[in-house]
Parts: structure tokens; sequence; C-alpha cells
């Protein structure tokens, strides 16, 4: 997938300025397909240039005038075309199972405080997917337009929770390999061992 495949899909929501598609970006594709603010604009210029969005410039009182780009007729078929092809499985690259991997020439202890860094961040992304799926799909359905959106949320709420309970576990497994009890996180944010 190319990030402008990813920038023709967000814009069959609605018409959206480069700023309003970099935000929508983060709130949504971004969870599993990252761009920086300045890539997108990057990518809009060149799917304007392939004729795949068009941009109309807004005239605005006492601010600089901004475009508003829209999905052409060549972008849809351009999306059509690349949601034809077959996915790509994506690969994991990740330095601490490459770390765990060598787990009898490490240090234990900053292992330990990455795994709870991580354990932290996945719960957090799960909290978000929660609040997201049950803010847009209150009754758990979706109108068909909104159904892969609805897929997505809850495959981001899976993938977290799988990854929280592997953190969990790793932290049991090096907990004993060093002899310290169940490590929780404190309240405040900061961590401590009981044992």
């Amino acid at each position: 997938m190319a990030l402008g495949d990813a920038i023709l899909a967000c814009l069959t929501e609605r018409p959206m300025t480069g700023y309003e598609l970099a935000k929508t970006f983060d709130a949504s594709i971004g969870f599993f397909w990252k761009a920086d603010h300045q890539q997108i604009y990057r990518e809009l210029s060149r799917l304007r240039d392939k004729g795949h969005v068009q941009g109309r410039e807004v005239v605005q009182s006492g601010k600089p005038n901004k475009l508003v780009y829209t999905l052409t007729a060549e972008g849809r078929a351009a999306l059509k075309h690349w949601a034809a092809r077959p996915s790509v499985p994506p690969s994991i690259k990740d330095d601490l199972l490459v770390r765990l991997y060598a787990l009898d020439c490490v240090d234990i202890e900053p292992l330990r405080t990455d795994l709870m860094a991580r354990l932290e961040h996945h719960r957090d992304r799960y909290e978000r997917y929660e609040r997201l799926l049950n803010k847009r799909f209150p009754d758990g359905t979706a109108p068909a337009a909104d159904v892969g959106k609805m897929l997505s949320l809850r495959l981001g709420m899976r993938h977290e929770r799988v990854v929280v309970e592997w953190c969990e576990e790793a932290l049991d497994a090096l907990s004993a390999m060093s002899g310290r009890g169940n490590v929780t996180p404190l309240d405040d944010g900061k961590r401590e061992s009981n044992g």
C-alpha cells in the first residue's frame, strides 16, 4: 500500500483541506498506516499532478485562503484498482523481540522497564479504540459505508488486548527469572515491584 492509496481512501468520506485530511488520517487510518503531516501534503501534490484529486481554493476573510481537496473520478478508479489487488501481510520488525530472543546475553531490568512502557502503551491504545468504537458505533452496528471502519476498530482492539496479555505474560516470566514479584504500575505512572 502506498500513502497515496491511504489518502484516497480517506478522501472518500468528504472533501477536506490538507490540514483536515492530516487530522482525519491521524485519528483513523493513522492507527495502522503511519505518515506525518509533511508526507501527506507532499503526497497530495503528487495525487493532484496525477489527476486523482483536485484542489479548490476557498477564499477566507482575515485568514489565508485554503485548498479543499476532493477525489476525482480518476482517483476513485485508482482506489478501486488498488483495492482489487491482493494485500501483503505485514512483517514485524520489533527490537524488543530481538532483545528477548537474546535474553541470556542481556540485562533483565532494562527489558522489564521497556515491557512496562509497552504494556501501558497498548493499554492506552486499547482504551482509545474502545472509546472510538463506542462513540461511533454505540449499538455495535454500522451503516454499509462504515462497516469497514467498525471492523478495523474491532481488530485494533483485539490486537491491543492480545499484546497487553503478552506483555503481562512476559513480565511475569522475567519476574520469575529474576526472583522478583509481579510488576504493577502505580497510579501516577511510576513503576514499582511487589515482592
